[in-house]
């Protein structure tokens, strides 16, 4: 069980038989009656955010029954994605809500983790980056400087970026997953 005082930023807790993530949390402690912790949080199945008040030093709240798996993407199919455990070497499927955004930044052979919770697949968490191939983007305008603009681009991936001016087709970058935002350009 997690007290109120555990409560951080990314701390996975469960409330009525559901997985949430803490996205923020404040201590309030008013004037006039007791203390109490304001949250803000996300549903892990399905992606939801509420806000929730619980009383400060009186409420807790479950430790979810959750595991992470380090796992290899293979391929995609029509009904979703399909991973190999690296520990089983047994064949996970999420479909396409479970992954999310997360597959604009899926290729073949790449290492992620899937999170379990009561021992089924719910999600899946990407690295913080990842290096993908530039394959449409105009060509840079001479004259154009290699720190002012930015142009879009498509990955192999289908994800489309900003990048800067200089970046040409058959590039590989790095892409930050949590933003979207395009890094650096990556030597090959």
């Amino acid at each position: 069980m997690y007290q109120t005082t555990d409560f951080r930023k990314g701390l996975k807790i469960e409330i009525e038989g559901k997985p949430y993530i803490i996205v923020d949390y404040q201590h309030v402690n008013p004037g006039k009656g007791s203390a109490f912790v304001r949250t803000k949080l996300r549903n892990l199945e399905t992606g939801q955010v509420l806000e929730r008040t619980f009383k400060a030093g009186v409420d807790t709240v479950k430790r979810p029954d959750m595991e992470e798996r380090e796992m290899e993407f293979m391929y995609s199919d029509v009904d979703g994605f399909n991973f190999l455990d690296q520990q089983s070497y047994e064949s996970v499927h999420l479909n396409k809500e479970q992954t999310g955004d997360a597959a604009l930044f899926l290729k073949e052979g790449m290492k992620i983790f899937i999170l379990y919770f009561n021992s089924r697949p719910i999600s899946l968490e990407l690295p913080n980056f990842v290096t993908l191939r530039v394959t449409e983007t105009d060509p840079g305008l001479k004259g154009d400087t290699a720190t002012g603009g930015t142009k879009k681009a498509v990955m192999e991936t289908g994800l489309q970026v900003n990048v800067p001016l200089f970046v040409k087709e058959g590039d590989l970058i790095k892409i930050d997953t949590r933003s979207s935002e395009y890094v650096e350009r990556v030597k090959e």
